[in-house]
């Protein structure tokens, strides 16, 4: 049995598909292509599916990956992204199909581009000024208050035209998963940036040790 890592785009009007439905989206895709994928087995067999780091609603992505399980012996992974592409909805792209290298909980952080409107910049700047920046994270296990500026020190960003380009890595571990939308919601609560109006893109993700994730 091999575990194959089918890794993709999840952009533009696909951002708004959530996992539950990512995943529908994925059984009826695999089932579709023919592709000799592993089901469960018991009384509901279906296909054996596991998603890394799943992305907020909204949100676009350059490195999703899904995991599956095949029994085929030689299986011809260029072969498999041609026939998911053909059948992909609209913003879901399969970028690279092969067996797994890293397994998912390798991933340490996840580093992100958000763009915001060129006027940002000086709301960038005062948060870089503040000595301090709480906010409050809710959680299954209930809510707490984590220090921003402990995970983004300093907010880089670029101007770039009529656009702010901000680039930063955040924890994405089973110990500590946070989100961009902390950052963009304090800069909302704190200084009236609106959220809407901050596009944000994953980019990779990155082991403990900072190497890319594969």
């Amino acid at each position: 049995m091999i575990t194959v890592r089918i890794s993709f785009e999840k952009k533009n009007e696909a951002s708004y598909i959530s996992l539950l439905d990512l995943q529908r989206v994925m059984q009826r895709i695999l089932k579709r292509s023919g592709l000799p994928v592993w089901h469960t087995l018991g009384f509901n067999p279906h296909i054996y599916m596991t998603f890394a780091c799943p992305l907020s609603l909204g949100q676009e992505s350059e490195c999703e990956c899904v995991d599956v399980k095949t029994e085929a012996e030689n299986p011809d992974f260029a072969q498999w992204q041609t026939a998911l592409n053909a059948i992909m909805p609209a913003g879901i792209h399969i970028t690279h199909v092969g067996p797994v290298q890293m397994k998912a909980d390798l991933i340490a952080y996840a580093c992100y581009e958000i763009t915001y409107p060129a006027a940002a910049a000086a709301v960038l700047d005062q948060y870089n000024a503040l000595d301090s920046a709480p906010v409050e994270k809710h959680g299954k296990k209930g809510n707490k208050i984590i220090e921003l500026k402990e995970h983004i020190p300093q907010v880089d960003y670029t101007v770039e035209g009529e656009n702010v380009r901000i680039f930063l890595c955040l924890p994405a571990s089973q110990q500590l998963n946070l989100n961009p939308s902390l950052l963009t919601g304090f800069l909302e609560a704190k200084f009236g940036l609106p959220a809407v109006n901050a596009g944000i893109l994953r980019k990779k993700f990155l082991t403990e040790d900072k190497q890319l994730f594969a």
